[in-house]
């Protein structure tokens, strides 16, 4: 995942694998696995929530239909980032 969303220029990329929260659910029997991502950059200045998420989708590419089962996101611009 971080490979992938390096296109995005992280300044900041925090991924929290939560898949042994959810055994025994049907996305994490079939192997996907359950994610809370945050991740900021300038890439989306100016852009609603969804076209955020879109861009994250982009990256992620097929992994969305497989590794990845089920992704929570919060996508800041740098000036929205309280860190």
């Amino acid at each position: 995942m971080q490979r992938r969303l390096a296109v995005l220029a992280p300044l900041r990329l925090h991924i929290d694998d939560e898949s042994a929260a959810h055994r025994g659910h049907a996305g994490a029997a079939g192997g996907g696995g359950h994610y809370r991502l945050t991740l900021v950059s300038a890439a989306f200045a100016g852009k609603n929530t969804v076209a955020r998420h879109r861009l994250v989708y982009d990256a992620l590419g097929d992994m969305m239909r497989g590794p990845i089962h089920a992704l929570a996101i919060n996508a800041l611009t740098p000036d929205q980032d309280s860190v």
